[in-house]
């Protein structure tokens, strides 16, 4: 008995260590040019996704679109998704410590790159969208009387 659970013990350190990359493989990580003051919304996803996952963006899209219509125009904001499970958006996910859901802004201003994780909001907030489009709004709002 004790030689089974060695073995399984052995056989799942053998298959979490080789799906990971080492250093040398991981993709280069999407740099954003810090030339320009900007907001990017980053969704991050996994391939199954449930409601609550679902809302997250729905409403995201919905508050961006609806409220920040010519700051996405210009550029000034940007919303982009990433499925965590996709090989090519691996390091992308590692440096925001997005391994499913998560939502973030990254406020780019002066050279300079700040992460505001919003993924315990957008989770607790996801069934009300009124509440998750007015919250989402003032936080994107204050970053920009920022820039």
């Amino acid at each position: 008995m004790k030689k089974l659970i060695y073995l399984m013990v052995l056989s799942f350190s053998i298959i979490f260590y080789s799906c990971g990359e080492s250093s040398a493989k991981k993709q280069k990580t999407d740099i954003p040019d810090l030339s320009k003051n900007k907001i990017e919304v980053i969704y991050f996803h996994a391939e199954h996704r449930c409601q609550t996952c679902l809302d997250i963006e729905k409403n995201t899209k919905y508050t961006l679109e609806t409220y920040f219509p010519e700051q996405l125009k210009e550029g000034e904001i940007t919303f982009r998704t990433f499925n965590v499970d996709k090989k090519e958006n691996y390091a992308k996910s590692e440096e925001y410590e997005a391994f499913g859901s998560a939502l973030f802004l990254n406020v780019i201003r002066n050279g300079t790159s700040k992460k505001i994780n919003l993924t315990d909001f957008a989770f607790l907030n996801s069934s009300n969208k009124e509440k998750f489009t007015r919250d989402l709004k003032a936080e994107i709002n204050k970053e920009l009387k920022n820039l």
